[in-house]
């Protein structure tokens, strides 16, 4: 039996030692309810009171009964409540250590500031990849849900440096800031930026003409929701089918087809050959339909003969299995015809 049955075990015993009690009196002393209730009380808590009424021979052998049962189940429900709190915070202690530790083994991963609708996006498609990442939120239930659904947390002011230290803001590749609070998306970006200035910072921007003041406190980066969602909205009403297409290639659920950006590591077989000869379309159907080169450059709709050089980044439009095999090339291993 688990301590929260144990304690609701007990209370009912206890329960029903006082109702016992109670009749006992009534029918063996012949007072009433109150009377009865009081001496029932009074007996089992031990304290010392006077009788209520001197007590028959009946009576008094009733007490005796009452005082040793009802004793052994205080004692048994304050046992379950003791246990039941060592254990919820010897569990808690544990738990939270487990979860520190875990926290402070990863390196290159993501912090989302937020843990709200567009926080919880976020997550589902990094869980989705997967992409290792840690949410810093201060809500305590909704740290509670975290935690049941196994999801890495840090609770705290995410404006707060240890807070932020906590989430391994100086091992993470990137920090996503995304509480409602235009102020408070200002001040975590300072505080990132001033932490980590190599970290790629991703901003939320709620109200117009915020994207300047984040940027200048330090994002890398800014997005504002409602214009994305506007555009779409659209879109969705002049381009249909380029929606639709969208929806197909950037979708994680996709079987279909998958747009994706791959890094060219130094060690790849693919450097300093041409697309044409990298044979990426031939080989794996694999369309390359821009390359960002390490300057910065975009290159669209590049030619055949572009070169690969170390450092760049393709973005690619493919079947997922042969994304995946791509991925292995361009991080300088190999995969089986």
């Amino acid at each position: 039996m688990n301590p929260v049955r144990h304690l609701r075990f007990s209370l009912l015993i206890l329960v029903l030692a006082i109702g016992l009690g109670t009749a006992g009196y009534i029918l063996i002393e012949g007072w009433d309810f109150l009377d009865s209730l009081y001496m029932t009380v009074i007996t089992l808590a031990t304290v010392g009171y006077k009788e209520v009424h001197d007590l028959s021979t009946e009576g008094k052998i009733f007490t005796i009964s009452l005082i040793v049962f009802g004793v052994a189940t205080i004692a048994y429900a304050a046992g379950s409540l003791l246990q039941l709190m060592v254990e919820g915070q010897i569990l808690h202690m544990l738990g939270r250590r487990k979860l520190e530790k875990r926290i402070n083994q990863m390196e290159g991963h993501y912090i989302i500031c937020g843990y709200g609708r567009i926080g919880t996006l976020i997550s589902q498609e990094f869980i989705s990849r997967p992409v290792p990442f840690v949410i810093v939120e201060r809500d305590q239930a909704i740290c509670d849900s975290l935690a049941k659904e196994g999801i890495l947390f840090v609770q705290g002011d995410a404006t707060d440096d240890d807070t932020l230290i906590q989430a391994g803001i100086l091992r993470a590749k990137g920090l996503i800031t995304a509480v409602t609070s235009e102020s408070a998306n200002v001040y975590i970006t300072l505080t990132a930026r001033g932490l980590n200035p190599d970290l790629f910072i991703l901003a939320r921007s709620v109200e117009e003409g915020s994207e300047i003041k984040l940027k200048r406190a330090g994002a890398t980066k800014v997005i504002s929701p409602y214009r994305i969602g506007a555009n779409r909205m659209a879109w969705a009403v002049l381009r249909p089918s380029v929606v639709d297409f969208i929806d197909i290639a950037v979708g994680s659920e996709s079987l279909e087809l998958q747009l994706e950006e791959i890094r060219v590591a130094p060690t790849s077989t693919l450097v300093d050959k041409s697309l044409v000869s990298s044979d990426i379309r031939r080989a794996w159907g694999i369309m390359i339909i821009a390359i960002k080169k390490s300057s910065g450059a975009m290159l669209f709709n590049p030619e055949s003969n572009t070169t690969i050089d170390a450092e760049d980044i393709l973005i690619t439009l493919g079947e997922p299995p042969a994304i995946r095999k791509l991925e292995q090339v361009a991080c300088g291993g190999t995969v089986n015809a």
